[in-house]
């Protein structure tokens, strides 16, 4: 019984790694948007825990708040709390698995402060232009890529408390908004 398990496994491992099969994967964007959906719903299959949940998101939520930190650290609004542990939210009635507190949000860093982990979007382009012919070239090399890129961009996306922290000074938003709408006229 354990061998033919052992076998069966065997010859699946050999049959992903095979050449066309991981051509195939690394060359199909529906393979990959399957792959990144699949994570997604086991990541969110663990949230009934706050444990599993924070053990499954604790890379992301480093990076996340990471951000947030240096970003204020860089614009002067003085971090003064990191935390990357989970807590429960009894508000809402979910979890707030990190944060940031800052000493000195004003209105030149409110906006880049809130919206920092909008940073890891051109990390996460970089790791795919620069990194990708790098990663090997096999299955298991293949769902480590769409693993770490689905980290990456996934904790990009701010959160209702950073966009609420953005939006705290409406002169921080003009000041910001219209660098935003010079720079994409200027492309």
């Amino acid at each position: 019984m354990i061998e033919t398990l052992y076998q069966a496994c065997n010859n699946l491992v050999n049959f992903v790694n095979r050449e066309e099969v991981v051509t195939t994967l690394f060359n199909n964007r529906f393979y990959t948007i399957l792959a990144v959906v699949v994570l997604m719903r086991c990541k969110y299959a663990v949230y009934r825990s706050m444990w599993l949940c924070a053990l499954c998101n604790i890379p992301g939520t480093i990076l996340h708040e990471l951000m947030h930190f240096l970003v204020g650290l860089f614009l002067n609004a003085r971090p003064i709390n990191l935390n990357i542990l989970p807590k429960k939210d009894l508000l809402n009635g979910g979890y707030v698995l990190g944060s940031v507190s800052f000493k000195n949000i004003t209105f030149y860093n409110a906006v880049p402060a809130g919206m920092a982990p909008l940073l890891l979007l051109p990390i996460a382009f970089c790791i795919n232009r620069y990194m990708l012919p790098f990663v090997p070239y096999s299955f298991c090399g293949y769902l480590a890529y769409i693993l770490l890129q689905t980290i990456i961009i996934e904790n990009a996306i701010p959160s209702r408390a950073d966009i609420k922290i953005a939006g705290m000074y409406l002169s921080g938003i003009v000041i910001y908004g219209s660098m935003l709408i010079a720079l994409l006229l200027m492309l």
